[in-house]
């Protein structure tokens, strides 16, 4: 609830408010219509030196460059705290990644008026909905979560920056099926939109700015991909039911056997999966490995909480069950045939690693890659002090439960017994973050 003589209250009353901050239109648009009052009035404008050279001034207006951001913010305060009109330019919609944000953490009143944001405007050059689709910043943090995002969903706009761009989110989607939508200068007389690969794109120097779309683009006629955006048709298809394209699947988790495809109950159980997956931590800008995949089914409800997943197989029958599985359940699983260690080899590092098959020999190829966390499933008593071991001295605090669960089963005349399923043991394996990082 909003007081009425509260601080939100006051920076949503427009008379009362010294600063505007004014998006500058990424689709070369005209200004929103109270822009020019905002800019006629003002005392003081802060923007990008395209921005102020993109707009009418008044006589004696002062300007500030944006270059470091905290020497503006001190002369935004000193403005507002004068009684000052102050313009702040930025582009597209300020509020979508933008100094919005900033500025509200500093405590100062605002008004914004937006512009067409460069997401916007890059889904209409190339023709596309984009109503299913993720935004993400590879802009001023670390580029591997939004990476990893364009590795999970179908549709993505990442908002990029030097060093973090299309040559570089496209190199880290070699081996995902992608194809790439690059948007240069939008709104200006240099724009250029370029439709290219990931491999194409990591062997390209593109100009800045630009806005870079990862959109699937299964084979024609592949029967395992769920999903494509090879038209503005497929990329409509793509978006779920619940417009929440990573958010928790409406359908849950821990889903029963039956859910998937498998060879003669060879997949893990839900009570065990369910812990698995809670253990791993799967969410949007992550990458998992499911090693030993068998069904995939672990990888699978990790694609489903919004991960990148990789799934590593080496039985050519399960590798066709675990992309049948994906398919069933409309989640992108690049899915790697062959065994570990050498399956493994040339594949981007995870940030969790679930070992369900493939033994001790898996279990060490995995943890020499230093995931920050390991999970692992074993069926045998006899190698479970040698996973411990192995994990323990390669730095990792491990620790494991046994799973023993007993399913109700109905007998004749309305009674019901319990039906064991096979013991487990779960090991889950913590390596301490280096960047202080949540995991």
């Amino acid at each position: 609830m909003i007081r009425a003589d509260g601080p939100e209250a006051r920076a949503a009353r427009p008379a009362d408010v010294l600063l505007t901050v004014v998006g500058v239109d990424a689709a070369g648009a005209p200004p929103h219509p109270a822009a020019a009052d905002a800019l006629a009035g003002a005392g003081l404008a802060v923007g990008a030196a395209r921005h102020l050279a993109a707009v009418a001034l008044p006589p004696g207006c002062a300007t500030v460059t944006l270059g470091p951001l905290a020497p503006a913010l001190a002369r935004l305060a000193a403005a507002v705290a004068a009684g000052t009109p102050t313009v702040v330019l930025a582009s597209g919609d300020p509020g979508l990644f933008g100094i919005v944000r900033r500025l509200r953490a500093e405590g100062l009143p605002l008004r914004v008026l937006p512009a067409v944001s460069s997401v916007a405007a890059a889904f209409a050059r190339a023709g596309l909905p984009w109503d299913g689709a993720a935004v993400v910043s590879a802009h001023g943090r670390d580029p591997r979560p939004a990476l990893n995002a364009a590795r999970a969903l179908p549709a993505v706009a990442v908002l990029t920056a030097p060093g973090a761009g299309a040559a570089e989110i496209g190199a880290g989607l070699v081996g995902w099926r992608r194809r790439l939508v690059v948007a240069e200068h939008l709104g200006t007389p240099a724009e250029r939109i370029v439709e290219t690969t990931p491999l194409e794109a990591a062997a390209t120097v593109w100009a800045d700015p630009h806005v870079l779309l990862s959109l699937a683009d299964p084979p024609p006629g592949d029967p395992h991909v769920p999903f494509g955006l090879a038209d503005a048709a497929g990329a409509g298809a793509a978006a779920r039911a619940d417009n929440q394209p990573a958010a928790a699947p409406a359908g849950g988790w821990a889903l029963p056997e039956d859910a998937y495809a498998h060879r003669d109950s060879m997949i893990t159980k839900s009570e065990v999966r369910a812990l698995a997956v809670a253990r791993l931590r799967p969410r949007l800008g992550r990458l998992v490995w499911d090693v030993g995949a068998g069904s995939g089914s672990v990888g699978v409800e990790c694609a489903l909480l919004g991960a990148a997943v990789i799934a590593v197989e080496r039985d050519p029958d399960a590798v066709d069950l675990v992309r049948r599985n994906a398919a069933a359940h409309r989640v992108d699983v690049r899915v790697v045939a062959g065994a570990a260690p050498a399956a493994l080899a040339g594949l981007p590092d995870p940030d969790a690693a679930f070992v369900g098959g493939g033994g001790l020999a898996a279990l060490a190829a995995v943890v020499t890659r230093r995931p920050a966390r390991v999970v692992t499933a074993l069926a045998a008593l006899d190698r479970v002090a040698p996973a411990l071991a192995l994990l323990r001295g390669q730095g990792y605090h491990a620790e494991g439960v046994q799973l023993c669960a007993a399913r109700l089963a109905d007998l004749p005349g309305g009674s019901v017994r319990l039906a064991a399923t096979n013991p487990v043991f779960v090991l889950t394996a913590d390596h301490p973050p280096s960047t202080g990082e949540p995991r």
